[in-house]
């Protein structure tokens, strides 16, 4: 068991989360929580969470988090008949498995908490869902199907079971797009720690009193074609570091400007300050939101053309985009930009 500090808090309230694994199955459970939250809180949640759903553990290996370490968690722990065993600070597990596992648990719950922003605490069971019901290569099977001997029916096929007519288009529609991009998180968060183990690759690291570039991701609010290349990213800053969270996480001094936004970053959206100053631009010309998107607006149509798509025609417009400053040109379905930027088709400038 293990603690991922440093989230936002939640709308709960929350700002951590307790990741706690079984080393057989790799089954795991993400108990939302908060860092100041005591030895009293902590056992109520391992009741209620681990104990009633699976009984009483016969080890427990966690890190030397002082509530653990504690007296009266010993007490608890002794009175249940759970030897506990505790971490080094170098050598957090002797099994390197699980090492693997719980980095890349955390990997992954500071991607997702990015995505969702304050709202994580929401999406908490579905991220735990879509863990449990996904393959790990240390036991060849998903978590599931270790502990229940079978695999679990997912929201990817309630499709082909037909029981969209129950749950309906919409619900099975939103549970299958948001399963689908946990998994995507859990597998850069994997393939991270696979590069890390295997090729003895670490991750990049920043010191106190470094200073990085944050990772903007610019958009423009329409749908667009898939096909179509993204807008080009952009970074703020430079910040400094002030404190490291956890093993991959960085808290930064943010200017005022950005002061809504959660201060503390997963190192797969910072860069040290080396970049070239184009694709470096102020706080100030940027609106950012919580998960580091930034809108972009039209300034002009440049072109327009009519595209075969299957059976059917659809027209399109060339449009120029502000991105931070540098303009850039894409092709985005004229019905789409017209519901949403009206103004630009009536005076062929925003």
């Amino acid at each position: 068991m293990d603690f991922v500090h440093g989230l936002p808090r939640s709308q709960q309230g929350n700002d951590a989360i307790w990741v706690i694994v079984d080393r057989l199955t790799k089954v795991a459970h993400f108990i939302p929580n908060r860092k100041e939250d005591g030895v009293e809180k902590l056992v109520e949640l391992y009741v209620r969470n681990i104990v009633r759903l699976h009984g009483i553990p016969k080890s427990i290996v966690s890190d030397r988090d002082g509530r653990f370490t504690s007296k009266d968690w010993r007490l608890v722990q002794k009175s249940l008949g759970t030897k506990l065993k505790f971490s080094t600070t170098f050598h957090p597990q002797t099994d390197g498995q699980t090492e693997r596992t719980n980095r890349t648990l955390e990997d992954m719950l500071r991607m997702c908490t990015l995505d969702f922003g304050k709202k994580w605490e929401d999406h908490l069971f579905m991220m735990e869902f879509a863990y449990n019901n996904s393959y790990q290569a240390s036991i060849k099977m998903a978590p599931y199907e270790a502990l229940y001997g079978r695999r679990c029916r997912t929201p990817m096929s309630w499709t082909k079971a037909g029981d969209t007519k129950l749950l309906g288009k919409e619900v099975v529609a939103d549970a299958s797009e948001l399963v689908q991009t946990i998994q995507e998180r859990m597998k850069v968060a994997q393939d991270q720690q696979s590069k890390y183990f295997n090729a003895r690759h670490r991750y990049v690291e920043f010191a106190v009193g470094d200073w990085v570039y944050l990772k903007i991701k610019p958009f423009k609010g329409v749908s667009r074609i898939r096909r179509l290349k993204k807008l080009s990213l952009r970074f703020l800053g430079p910040f400094k570091v002030i404190e490291r969270v956890g093993e991959a996480a960085y808290r930064l001094a943010l200017s005022t400007e950005l002061s809504g936004l959660h201060d503390v970053f997963y190192v797969s959206v910072l860069r040290k300050a080396l970049l070239e100053a184009s694709v470096v631009i102020e706080s100030t010309a940027v609106t950012v939101e919580e998960d580091l998107r930034t809108r972009v607006r039209p300034i002009g149509i440049e072109d327009s053309e009519v595209r075969q798509l299957r059976n059917k025609e659809v027209r399109l417009v060339k449009v120029c985009w502000d991105n931070c400053g540098c303009d850039e040109l894409s092709w985005e379905r004229e019905q789409a930009m017209l519901e949403e930027y009206p103004e630009l088709f009536s005076s062929g400038t925003v």
